[in-house]
C-alpha cells in the first residue's frame, strides 16, 4: 500500500532515510521543499509507522493521487475512492490543506471532498456518514500541492507526531521535536559520543537524542492516535540500555529546572550546566557533537545583540568541536559570516519552519 509522510520542508530525505533504514517502507518519491515522502509499506506496518519514526509529523495512508487544479477534479478523485471499510455508525471530517495559486480556498477543498465523501458511501452502502468536526472516528486529508492532489486517511490524528507529550515543562519557544529529531539524525551522532546543545533551553534535542539511541517509541507517553481506531492497541517495544553522554548550557535557570522536571519523567538525565554559550570553551575540554538551535531575531529583539552571541559561541565552538556541528537559525547571514572565520567546511541546507526560512548548517 501506498502513504505519505509529512516533515520538514526541505529534510525530505533525512524522513526517507529513516523510513527505510528502520525497515518501514521502501520509498518512492520525495516532495522536496514541500515535506511530503511518498513510500510503499504494509497495512500492518501503520503502528510502527507512527510509534518508530521520530523525524516525521504524520502518517498518511494514501487512497489517491490525481492531478487537477479545480474542484470539480477534486470531487470526482475523491467520489472515486472506495470508503466502505468505514463503519456506517462512525463519523468523519475532511482536513484540507493548500498550497499553491488557486482561485479557491482550503475550507472549498474541504467541503467539496466532505460532500464526495458522503456520496461515494451514500452509493456503496446506503448511508449517510456522519460529519464531526471536533472528534470524528476517521479523518480523511485532502492535500493539495499546486496543481497535484494526495487523498488519504490520516492515522495519526490531528495532533501530531511532534506531540510527544513529555513537556511537563513548557519552554516559551521550544523546538519541534520532529525537527530537534531530523538534526541529530543529520548530525550522524550516536550514543557513543558526547553531544552537547549550548543553547538547550527545555532540553529537547538532548531528549530527542536519549530516546533514539535508546530506541524510545513516540507513543511511550500518548495514547491518542487515529489508528487506534483500526487496530485497536499500541504495539511492544523494547528500549535498550544505553549510556548516554549528553550536555545542555543555558542562561536561565528556570529553564534547567524545566528540563531536570522532564529528565524525570522521561528517565534520560543529560547534564546542565548554567551558562552562557560564548564560554562553552570554559566548561568543556572537548565535545565530538554539537546540536543547537540558537536564539534568532524575534526572540533577542536586537541584530548586535545576536551578532555578539553567534560570534562567540561559534569561536567557542571552534576551539572544543571534534567531529561536527549541525545548527538551524534563521539569522543566516550572521551565522555564515561567524562560521567562515571559525570553520572551513560549511554546509547549508534551507528549510521552512515555523512560518520563516532558515538555514541548516552541517559545521566540520
Amino acid at each position: 500500500m501506498e502513504f505519505y509522510a509529512t516533515c520538514t520542508p526541505g529534510l525530505e530525505f533525512i524522513s526517507a532515510r529513516e523510513i527505510e533504514g528502520k525497515g518501514l517502507g521502501r520509498v518512492i518519491e520525495l516532495r522536496e521543499g514541500r515535506g511530503r515522502v511518498i513510500f510503499e509499506s504494509e497495512y500492518d506496518m501503520i503502528p510502527s509507522l507512527n510509534c518508530s519514526l521520530r523525524s516525521v509529523e504524520r502518517i498518511v495512508l494514501l487512497l489517491a493521487r490525481e492531478r487537477t487544479s479545480e474542484l470539480g477534479g477534486i470531487y470526482r478523485a475523491v467520489k472515486g475512492i472506495d470508503f466502505s471499510f468505514m463503519r456506517p455508525e462512525w463519523s468523519f471530517a475532511v482536513r484540507s490543506n493548500r498550497l499553491g495559486e488557486h482561485d479557491f480556498t482550503s475550507v472549498d477543498i474541504g467541503r467539496v471532498a466532505g460532500q464526495a465523501v458522503i456520496d461515494s458511501y451514500m452509493e456503496a452502502r446506503g448511508v449517510r456518514l456522519k460529519v464531526n468536526l471536533d472528534s470524528p472516528d476517521v479523518i480523511v486529508r485532502c492535500d493539495l500541492i499546486k496543481d497535484e492532489l494526495l487523498v488519504g486517511i490520516d492515522m495519526t490524528g490531528d495532533e501530531g507526531l511532534h506531540k510527544r507529550n513529555y513537556r511537563v515543562y513548557q519552554h516559551p519557544a521550544p523546538l519541534n521535536p520532529t525537527l530537534a529529531s531530523s538534526l541529530i539524525y543529520l548530525s550522524e551522532w550516536s550514543h557513543e559520543h558526547t553531544l552537547l546543545d549550548p543553547f538547550c533551553g527545555s532540553g529537547t534535542i538532548l531528549f530527542e537524542a536519549g530516546m533514539i539511541a535508546r530506541g524510545t517509541p513516540v507513543c511511550k507517553f500518548r495514547r491518542d492516535f487515529a489508528f487506534l481506531k483500526f487496530f485497536g492497541e499500541l504495539p511492544s517495544f523494547e528500549e535498550r540500555d544505553v549510556e548516554l553522554k549528553l550536555y545542555g548550557v543555558e542562561k536561565f535557570r528556570k529553564h534547567i529546572e524545566g528540563a531536570e522536571l522532564i529528565a524525570r519523567y522521561v528517565g534520560i538525565y543529560p547534564e546542565f550546566i548554567q551558562g552562557h554559550a560564548e564560554r562553552i570553551g570554559e566548561y568543556f575540554d572537548s565535545v565530538d557533537f554539537i546540536v543547537t538551535n540558537p536564539p534568532y531575531g524575534l526572540r533577542i529583539g536586537k541584530k548586535g545583540i545576536i551578532e555578539k552571541i553567534y560570534a562567540g559561541f561559534l569561536r567557542a565552538a571552534s576551539s572544543i568541536l571534534k567531529e561536527r556541528m549541525v545548527v538551524i537559525t534563521s539569522e543566516t547571514s550572521i551565522f555564515e559570516k561567524h562560521a567562515r572565520d571559525n570553520f572551513e567546511k560549511i554546509e547549508k541546507l534551507e528549510v521552512m519552519y515555523g512560518g520563516l526560512r532558515a538555514g541548516v548548517y552541517i559545521v566540520r
